[in-house]
């Protein structure tokens, strides 16, 4: 038996360092360089999205890709998220080599298109589809880590092996999320962001396994413990590139 497929997702959640020095200003909720993201903004776009869509499931429904977002940590990573794509593809040159319409969002949220949550996911989506995603090849301990994900999750049947387990799961989807990853955390590390402590743990998904369970995360700074993983809890929808597709790992 195949282990299960994995599913391209780009998260609303971002795992981020924590404020410290001149950098823990009341009321701010992120910074991204010289860029403030405000408790306020967040709370904000949170109301607008709960005012718009009170009778929403708060969480995925079977068979359903993506869940809707539950709280201002979801809300707080897009935002962030968005400036540091904003910024990076200013820096690189970047273009976004595919438009994630509103509806396609608000389909996989379950959400209406003029919630503001799902335009600024729209534009996050856009954004990132021109961030370069080349092939990069898993490590023998990210492999392992993906394997040992997938079996908690009952993604990978106990008869297959680890080795016919990493046979199917690595290929270009695994290593495009790898590629990502990289992409991101570097772009975080320049940017200087901080989060508050408020917003952590967060963590941006980028591969995930039918059910919304993280293959491969984005560690965007420090999380919130002393440990350092790149698997968290998933709020996520399908990916800017491919917001329809789910791929077989071979």
């Amino acid at each position: 038996m195949r282990a299960r497929r994995l599913v391209a997702v780009a998260s609303v959640a971002v795992g981020l360092i924590a404020l410290s020095g001149c950098r823990a200003e009341p009321g701010i909720a992120a910074y991204i360089g010289d860029h403030r993201i405000t408790d306020e903004r967040v709370a904000a776009v949170l109301k607008d999205l709960r005012d718009k869509n009170p009778e929403s499931p708060a969480a995925s429904q079977p068979g359903q890709a993506a869940p809707k977002p539950t709280g201002p940590a979801d809300v707080a990573s897009v935002l962030v998220l968005s400036e540091v794509c904003k910024q990076v593809s200013a820096e690189k040159n970047y273009q976004p080599r595919g438009q994630v319409a509103s509806d396609q969002v608000a389909q996989a949220l379950q959400l209406t298109a003029d919630t503001e949550y799902v335009q600024q996911v729209s534009a996050l989506y856009t954004c990132l589809s021109g961030v370069p995603s080349e092939s990069v090849a898993p490590t023998e301990q990210e492999m392992k880590t993906l394997i040992a994900v997938g079996r908690e999750a009952g993604q990978i049947p106990a008869a297959t092996s680890d080795e016919e387990a990493a046979r199917q799961l690595d290929g270009d989807q695994l290593r495009g999320a790898l590629a990502t990853r990289r992409s991101l955390v570097e772009a975080v590390e320049r940017y200087d962001v901080t989060v508050s402590p408020r917003y952590r743990p967060l963590e941006f998904p980028v591969l995930s396994f039918p059910g919304d369970i993280p293959a491969v995360s984005v560690p965007l700074g420090e999380p919130g413990s002393d440990m350092v993983t790149d698997v968290s809890t998933p709020e996520s929808v399908e990916s800017a590139a491919t917001p329809d597709a789910e791929g077989t790992a071979s």
